[in-house]
């Protein structure tokens, strides 16, 4: 791998974007070298084009301050040629975003995503890093496909599935046969913040559009097999979910029921989250944290603002696990949507993704 990555930001203006603006200030690795929004924003300095929408909690960096906004879609060909790879954050139609997305790869450009548009196109990797990093592998297929040399398209999960599918993986092992999992989403993962969304201030939502069919079928994939070019789901576990909004900032919490072919005790299961780690730990990747999964033996914890930022908001917590009437065991998960979930994720996908040679 190269010492310096230049990177561009596609989808600048947008919460995840600006999340990926402050996740690759001062990077051993990356560069932001252009950022990149809708035509409404193009032609300003980044710090205008964004105005007072930006809600991180730190302060632009100084370094984006000044970089001149350019067309997401009309400037592709100018950015393609400045970047080594981009990160993909747009509010678009899906379809939109599939040729976009399409676009910069076939201009050479690799694409890290957070869009939900290729999640399920057969050879794009849709791979959370400590889980399924040899999914990468499949990018010389869709290579063949694009007809590219260095271009192609790899994505980061729904975010929903990063609060409890990490604390399953462990367990697969023990032949785990279906799983119910009830997600209580923080309001960022919509874009929103209480003073844009003052409407969800003392309410709960019991519907986000689409989520459920993702929340079901995105582990699937992340857990499938390639296979003559294609990446094959998954047919087990069976899993069932219901995604509810609630009125928190940052942190989506899941309220998980696992049975097992072979069930194991609660000990054997603390140790083997205790014990877990991945490719990101392994390689030792700037954005990898130390303890992925972290167990608390608090009745009370995983809390949403206590713990969303444990390891820089890139570890997963998990707690409450006993015994179930109808299933074998339940407990419940937390982790940040836009930093392990969204933004977060992207950087570590890209951070694995480089560290493989995959940007050179």
């Amino acid at each position: 791998m190269k010492e310096c990555y230049n990177v561009g930001i596609i989808g600048a203006t947008g919460m995840v974007g600006q999340r990926f603006i402050a996740l690759l200030e001062n990077h051993p690795w990356f560069k932001i070298k252009v950022l990149a929004a809708s035509e409404r924003s193009a032609g300003k300095p980044y710090k205008e084009a964004i105005g007072n929408k930006w809600v991180m909690e730190s302060e632009i960096p100084g370094e984006v301050e000044n970089i001149v906004v350019l067309d997401a879609t009309k400037d592709a060909e100018e950015i393609a040629k400045q970047v080594d790879f981009v990160f993909c954050a747009v509010n678009m139609k899906k379809d939109e975003i599939k040729a976009l997305e399409e676009k910069y790869a076939k201009l050479e450009c690799p694409v890290v995503s957070n869009n939900s548009a290729h999640r399920h196109t057969d050879d794009v990797p849709m791979v959370v890093p400590e889980i399924n990093p040899d999914h990468i592998e499949i990018i010389e297929s869709q290579r063949k496909r694009l007809g590219t040399k260095r271009g192609f398209i790899a994505v980061k999960s729904n975010c929903s599935i990063q609060s409890y599918v990490p604390a399953l993986h462990p367990l697969k092992k023990y032949g785990i046969t279906k799983v119910l999992a009830t997600t209580y989403q923080a309001i960022s993962g919509a874009g929103k913040t209480f003073e844009t969304w003052p409407e969800m201030v003392d309410n709960l939502i019991p519907y986000i559009g689409g989520e459920e069919e993702k929340s079901e079928l995105e582990p699937l994939k992340v857990w499938g097999r390639i296979e003559n070019g294609k990446i094959i789901d998954a047919t087990e576990p069976s899993i069932t979910t219901q995604c509810l909004r609630v009125p928190v900032s940052n942190g989506h919490t899941a309220a998980v029921f696992v049975s097992f072919k072979d069930k194991p005790s609660i000990e054997q299961i603390k140790e083997d989250w205790k014990n877990f780690a991945g490719a990101p730990q392994e390689l030792d990747l700037p954005h990898a944290p130390k303890q992925f999964l972290h167990y608390f033996e608090e009745a009370d914890r995983p809390q949403a603002r206590l713990d969303r930022n444990l390891e820089g908001g890139m570890a997963v917590s998990i707690g409450r696990l006993r015994p179930d009437t109808q299933y074998d065991y339940k407990f419940v998960c937390l982790s940040h949507n836009t930093l392990r979930g969204a933004a977060g994720g992207g950087v570590l996908l890209a951070e694995l993704l480089a560290k493989k040679g995959y940007f050179d």
